[in-house]
């Protein structure tokens, strides 16, 4: 009795609740409930005993809701339910349970929980919460198809011809096979039951699984996945990769059928979701709010954008000015192109590093990740084949063979970054190859045979072949990758670390100052926050340059010139092929969808043929070769910069003797350089101290 008293309590509290608090919309269809002060006990009780709470809202709702002015949408529906009111009066017996119509074919209720507390991680949620509204986050790897869950089973008799509703509360239910009503057990007729399915209510049903994510995963430990049931509206918001933060009632969920008997006293728990928050949208879904349509309109007028965007990538790493522009016209891609007979033309653009170790390229791979709204970081030794393509899988919940997507059909219209891409197999190295060009996934597995789409970036990073770059070695048995591969970068980044005494002072004080303050050096300006730069990549993403007609023989003689140059030389150290002329166009489109232009112009060109030319610059064994000088020229060039910069005519033989052996040069050649510009009346030499002094022209 005293359970009655307290249910009518509560049943009175969430009326005057929903009176003061609701917002019914004139359509009459919705009602939604905001609620601010979470101090209240009521909300208190609610959160801490939510399952019982939807129950007492659901009726207490139903008091409240005015009848509907407009007619639904659906029009089976409709016709159905004007019917159910026209014959109940007439002879419905009133006294039967099972002649009266549910509410929950006419509603459905959510509550969703606050927002103000951090969410739990999956290990957080004990025995103590069940029943209880709880906070979680982490990411998706998982997700079934959509399927119809019974709610309300609808039942004709065919003797007495009453509807019969059944509701159903758990996964599995036995259906009814006599008719229960009072007519048939008047008469004693055990009165056959046909189940209407067009009448009965069914609810879209989704099951999805959920894994912590890796920064909560204690030392030691492996990620906790949790089961989650999504219902109603709530089905298709999530999708594997997606990181999310969702609310719902943690329940048990008993064994059924020969599992229940193997099980014992063992139950599974799931989280019946309430409502569900994306963390890092994806560009198409990306909405700009007022103030940052105005900072994004601010920033695209700035003339040094493109410098400013690529430099606040990982500001915290040291040089590589020309890598992060690389690496943020990665993040900016191109269009892709679809030709009339359906054939396809890719416009993400994929780079490879490769470098000495220690010239900070995971950390360059985990920025671009942590920018990109969808990102998959993986390593070589611990990928294979199967998990980064697709693995097949048993359902649990269907017991049918399904395809679980690997690494990369997970990054799909994102970002797969991977790291020690040297170290990988040879036979799992092969399955990026599709990826990388036709951007899908094709299996045929436990007979099942199809594509699945990958259109993802690939960004690798990787060692030389012998753990450093060996100078003496050519460049092809440096790199060893395949030519198959290599060809399908649109750059490959040679870092080098190369011992000089300026740039490794330099690099040391960075370092320090980050160590120290957490914070990189002054810039000049202020870096832009991930955020910043995700929304100003979004809108750029919506432009869709083409290249004009004036700009094809200037791109088609580049190309030719760069072909001719690899055939001259007797180490070709990339490999030209007719991709590298795509990769120029994606890398101009990329530029030019920056400046928010559908034009691609020449400049656009220009500085994609250059990221290539400094990639390639990048191999050379030092300067001098980079530049075309002997050492004779390249020392009187850093005198004469040195001199330029200080803004003096003389140069002591000290200070001239300390820049020279910064770059490697030895004495005997500076003196050398001395006598042979002074014969060309270029500087004066003094006799004794060989102090320099520029003649002034």
């Amino acid at each position: 009795m005293n359970n009655d008293v307290d249910y009518e309590q509560d049943r009175g509290l969430a009326r005057d609740f929903l009176v003061n608090f609701a917002d019914i919309h004139g359509e009459a269809k919705y009602m939604n409930i905001l609620y601010k002060d979470s101090d209240d006990e009521f909300v208190r009780k609610v959160t801490e005993n939510t399952k019982r709470y939807i129950g007492i809202f659901a009726e207490a709702i139903d008091e409240l809701m005015p009848e509907p002015t407009e007619p639904f949408v659906d029009d089976d529906h409709d016709i159905l339910m004007t019917q159910r009111a026209e014959e109940g009066t007439e002879n419905a017996d009133g006294s039967d349970l099972f002649q009266k119509m549910p509410a929950e074919i006419k509603r459905e209720v959510y509550i969703h929980a606050s927002s103000k507390d951090r969410p739990f991680t999956i290990r957080e949620v004990k025995a103590s919460y069940i029943g209880q509204l709880v906070r979680i986050s982490g990411i998706v790897t998982r997700c079934s198809d959509v399927k119809p869950l019974m709610q309300v089973a609808v039942y004709t008799c065919e003797d007495c011809g009453f509807e019969i509703y059944q509701e159903v509360t758990a996964r599995v239910f036995m259906p009814l096979f006599e008719c229960p009503s009072n007519r048939c057990k008047t008469n004693n007729t055990k009165g056959n039951l046909i189940l209407q399915l067009r009448a009965s209510k069914f609810l879209k049903f989704q099951e999805a699984k959920i894994q912590e994510l890796a920064e909560h995963v204690p030392k030691g430990h492996i990620p906790r996945s949790m089961t989650i049931h999504l219902r109603g509206e709530l089905t298709r918001k999530v999708a594997p990769g997606d990181v999310v933060e969702l609310s719902g009632i943690f329940l048990p969920i008993p064994y059924t059928g020969f599992r229940a008997m193997r099980a014992g006293l063992v139950a599974d728990t799931y989280l019946e979701a309430m409502s569900v928050t994306h963390f890092k949208r994806k560009y198409e879904e990306y909405e700009l709010r007022n103030d940052e349509e105005e900072h994004i309109a601010r920033l695209s007028e700035d003339g040094d954008i493109y410098n400013k965007l690529s430099r606040s990538l990982a500001p915290e790493i040291y040089g590589h000015e020309d890598v992060k522009k690389a690496l943020l016209l990665l993040l900016v891609g191109a269009p892709h192109r679809k030709l009339k007979d359906g054939m396809q033309i890719r416009g993400d653009v994929h780079i490879c590093l490769m470098g000495d170790p220690g010239v900070a390229k995971s950390q360059l791979l985990k920025h671009i990740i942590n920018v990109a709204p969808r990102g998959v970081y993986t390593t070589g030794r611990g990928s294979s084949g199967v998990g980064l393509t697709a693995a097949v899988q048993k359902d649990p919940v269907t017991n049918e063979m399904v395809l679980e997507g690997g690494a990369l059909v997970l990054a799909d219209m994102g970002i797969c970054a991977i790291d020690e891409f040297d170290k990988m197999e040879e036979s799992d190295r092969t399955a990026i190859h599709e990826v990388m060009e036709q951007q899908t996934v094709s299996i045929a597995k436990a007979g099942i045979t199809t594509s699945l789409n990958a259109r993802t970036a690939v960004l690798a990073a990787a060692n030389p072949a012998w753990g450093r770059y060996d100078l003496r070695r050519t460049p092809a048995e440096n790199i060893n990758l395949p030519p198959a591969l290599l060809s399908r970068f649109d750059l490959l980044w040679l870092i080098l670390d190369k011992a000089d005494m300026d740039t490794d002072l330099e690099l040391a004080r960075h370092v320090v100052y980050v160590h120290q303050n957490k914070e990189s050096p002054a810039l000049g300006f202020t870096p832009l926050e991930p955020s910043v730069l995700r929304a100003y990549i979004a809108s750029a993403r919506k432009v869709s340059p083409s290249v004009p007609r004036e700009l094809e023989e200037y791109i088609a003689s580049a190309y030719s010139s760069i072909r001719q140059e690899e055939a001259r030389s007797d180490t070709p150290h990339s490999y030209t092929t007719i991709r590298t002329l795509l990769s120029i166009l994606r890398l101009s489109a990329a530029l030019a969808r920056l400046r928010f232009s559908s034009i691609v112009e020449q400049s656009d060109v220009d500085e994609a043929l250059r990221l290539m030319q400094m990639s390639k610059f990048s191999l050379y064994s030092d300067d001098r070769q980079k530049s075309g000088l002997d050492a004779i020229s390249d020392i009187y060039s850093i005198l004469r910069d040195e001199a330029a910069r200080t803004n003096r005519l003389d140069i002591s033989y000290a200070h001239a003797l300390n820049w020279i052996s910064r770059k490697g040069y030895s004495e005997a050649q500076l003196k050398e350089c001395l006598e042979e510009y002074a014969a060309l009346n270029v500087w004066q030499i003094h006799p004794n101290t060989f102090d320099i002094r520029f003649i002034d022209a």
